[in-house]
C-alpha cells in the first residue's frame, strides 16, 4: 500500500481550473473519471491501476529550467478524450515538487516512483527533459530489482564528455555500480545523427539497437522488445516534426500513427511498470498538436493495458496453438496466443521469450531468428 500522505511531501496539486477552462468534463472522458490530487482532494491510488506524474524538470538539458508547464498541457488534451475502457482505474498524483537543486529533483522523483512500483502500479511519467530516465532507472535500482530497459530516441545520449545531463545520462545508467540492468534497447535511432563507435560499444555489449528505418518497415519487430520491458522511456524527438511540431530535430521520424502502436505495445506488456514520456517543450508547440499527440499516446497506453489483462497465462496451454519447429538442428517450441495473437518462442533452458510471427517464419525455413541468436547469446 502506498502512503500519499508522505508522497504529498513531494508533490503539489494540479489546477483542474488551468486544465479544462471551466469546462464539464463528461463522465466518459478521462477528466470525468480520473482521480485528480487536487488541493481539497487526494486521490486513491490504491484503487489505481495505472498513475500519472508530471514531472517539468528540465534543468538537466539546454534549456535549463524547470516548471510544469508540459505535463499540464499534455493533462489538458488527454483529460478531454473518451475512455473507452473504463475498467482501467486512473489516478493523477499531481506534479513533483522542484528542488533547489536538479539532484533534488531526481532524489524526489526516484522516492515517488520507487513508492509506486512497490505498491504494484503502473506509473506513466509526463517530463520534462529525457534525463529523467535516469531517476527512472534509480526507482527499480534503489530496491535492488534487475529490469530490462527501452529507450526510444532519434539519438543515443551516450556523450561521456557532455556538460549537459540529457545528452549522456545513458552513460550514468549503463556504467553505474552496481548495476540492475539485465539489458538495454534501444528503438527508432537515425543513424545520421549517431556516431558508429557508438552502436559498436552498444552491440559487443549485447545490447539491441533498432534503427528507425528498420522498425517502419514492420512496426510488430518492436513488439516483443517491449513485451519484455519492465521500463520505456521514449523522447518525442522519434515523431517527425509535422506530426509533433515541438520536436525541432529532424523532419523524418515515425507518424503519428506509428508513435501510438508503441504506446499501445508497450501497454500490452505484463511486465512493463513505467513509461515516461520526455522532451515536450510546449512553447515550441503549434496549436498544441504535440500535446494531443502525447494524449493520443496515453490513450493508446490504455488500450494496450486492456488487451494485457485478456491474455492467458503461458502455463495455460489450451489458450495457445504449439508449433514444435526445428532449425539449424536445433528443436524448440513456438507460442502463438489464441486471444490476442502474440507469439513466443523456447530457448534451450526451457523459457519462453517474446517474438514476433516473422521469427516463426525464419524458423520454419530452417533459418536461427536474430532474436533467438541475440537471446543466446546473452545467455
Amino acid at each position: 500500500m502506498a502512503d500519499f500522505s508522505h508522497l504529498q511531501d513531494f508533490l503539489h496539486p494540479v489546477s483542474k481550473a488551468f486544465l479544462n477552462d471551466d469546462e464539464e468534463y463528461d463522465p466518459f472522458q478521462v477528466g470525468g473519471m480520473i482521480d485528480v490530487y487536487e488541493d481539497d482532494h487526494q486521490p486513491d491510488i490504491d484503487a489505481a491501476d495505472i498513475i500519472l506524474l508530471g514531472v517539468g524538470e528540465e534543468r538537466g538539458s539546454v534549456s535549463g529550467k524547470t516548471n510544469t508547464g508540459g505535463p499540464d498541457a499534455i493533462r489538458r488534451e488527454f483529460f478531454r478524450l473518451y475512455n473507452w475502457h473504463r475498467d482501467i482505474k486512473l489516478a493523477d498524483v499531481g506534479n513533483l515538487l522542484s528542488g533547489a537543486f536538479l539532484a533534488d529533483a531526481y532524489a524526489a522523483m526516484k522516492t515517488v516512483v520507487a513508492e509506486l512500483l512497490a505498491a504494484n502500479k503502473t506509473v506513466i511519467i509526463l517530463g520534462g527533459s529525457h534525463d529523467l530516465t535516469y531517476p527512472q532507472y534509480k526507482a527499480y535500482a534503489s530496491q535492488q530489482l534487475i529490469i530490462e530497459a527501452t529507450v526510444a530516441d532519434a539519438l543515443i545520449d551516450l556523450k561521456e564528455d557532455s556538460n549537459v545531463r540529457s545528452e549522456r545520462f545513458l552513460m550514468d545508467i549503463l556504467t553505474e555500480q552496481p548495476n540492475y540492468l539485465r539489458h538495454y534497447n534501444h528503438l527508432g535511432f537515425q543513424s545520421y545523427f549517431v556516431h558508429p563507435r557508438m552502436l559498436e560499444t552498444l552491440d559487443k555489449l549485447r545490447f539491441d539497437c533498432f534503427r528507425l528505418g528498420r522498425i517502419r518497415e514492420n512496426m510488430e519487430e518492436a513488439e516483443p522488445v517491449l513485451r519484455h520491458s519492465d521500463l520505456f522511456s521514449l523522447d518525442i524527438n522519434i515523431i517527425r516534426h509535422t506530426d509533433a511540431p515541438a520536436n525541432q530535430l529532424s523532419p523524418n521520424g515515425f507518424s503519428g500513427e506509428e508513435a501510438c502502436s508503441l504506446a499501445r505495445y508497450a501497454g500490452m506488456s505484463s511486465r512493463l511498470s513505467s513509461f515516461g514520456i520526455y522532451g515536450y517543450r510546449p512553447e515550441k508547440d503549434k496549436e498544441q498538436l504535440t500535446a494531443r499527440q502525447i494524449a493520443q499516446m496515453l490513450w493508446y497506453f490504455m488500450d494496450g493495458r486492456a488487451v494485457k489483462n485478456k491474455e492467458a497465462l503461458l502455463d495455460d496451454r489450451d489458450a495457445f496453438w504449439e508449433f514444435h519447429i526445428a532449425f539449424s538442428d536445433i528443436e524448440t517450441v513456438f507460442l502463438k496466443s489464441k486471444k490476442t495473437g502474440r507469439w513466443w518462442m523456447q530457448l534451450p533452458d526451457r523459457e519462453f521469450v517474446p517474438c514476433a510471427y516473422n521469427d516463426y517464419l525464419m524458423a520454419s525455413n530452417n533459418e536461427m531468428p536474430e532474436r533467438w541468436l541475440r537471446h543466446q547469446e546473452r545467455l
